[in-house]
């Protein structure tokens, strides 16, 4: 069973679908983390494409949730603090856009949700990765609420980190998920909308747990 969460950057999937998971006791897949993980290994590989699918087929990507943080190696050792690095969040909408990483990362999660009750987040899975969910919401806020809250969760291990990059940032990001050629950033027509805007988390959080408990029995 799979619940997806779809939006854009910094709209608060991630927290949001880890608080949820946590709350209804099901597992949570993060599917931003496997495309940076990507991004991580394009970055090795100089972002040359060729050496980065040869790398990439070689590589071991392991996963799991635990203690509200979503773990994740590449090769045995842990790369979940190194993929939340500036170098890969500038990079990851390009790594993403590429079909073959897309049918990669697709593959990898399909894989895994075959058993248990999942909720995953993230730019396409409701649209493209998994259509047939048992329930899709779409999440998102305006741009200088996405920045914010960015910038908040960044400033303290970037203090040279500004608002104004932030914002820019997340535009480019914003511009680049809507515009991609291969499963673009869009709203699936089952989903249901959630503007985060002006709400505070644990409002965000019993929405959609409302919404979830209402409509799937566990």
């Amino acid at each position: 069973m799979i619940i997806v969460i779809d939006g854009p950057a910094g709209s608060g999937k991630s927290s949001t679908a880890r608080a949820i998971a946590n709350r209804l006791n099901i597992e949570y897949l993060d599917s931003g983390a496997l495309y940076r993980a990507a991004t991580l290994i394009y970055l090795e590989a100089d972002c040359d494409k060729e050496a980065f699918f040869n790398l990439l087929d070689k590589k071991d990507i392991s996963f799991y949730y635990r203690n509200q943080l979503f773990h994740i190696a590449i090769d045995g050792k842990s790369v979940t603090d190194d993929i939340r690095t500036e170098a890969v969040a500038e990079n990851v909408s390009e790594v993403a856009a590429m079909p073959d990483v897309r049918a990669f990362v697709n593959e990898l999660m399909r894989e895994v949700v075959k058993d248990g009750a999942y909720i995953a987040e993230g730019r396409d899975l409701g649209t493209a990765v998994f259509p047939n969910a048992e329930l899709k919401f779409y999440m998102w806020a305006d741009l200088d609420e996405r920045a914010r809250r960015r910038f908040d969760e960044r400033k303290d291990k970037n203090p040279d980190l500004t608002f104004r990059q932030v914002k820019e940032s997340i535009a480019r990001r914003d511009q680049k998920d809507e515009k991609r050629e291969t499963d673009p950033l869009k709203k699936a027509e089952d989903a249901i909308e959630i503007d985060t805007t002006g709400l505070t988390f644990e409002q965000q959080v019993d929405q959609i747990c409302l919404e979830v408990k209402q409509r799937i029995e566990f």
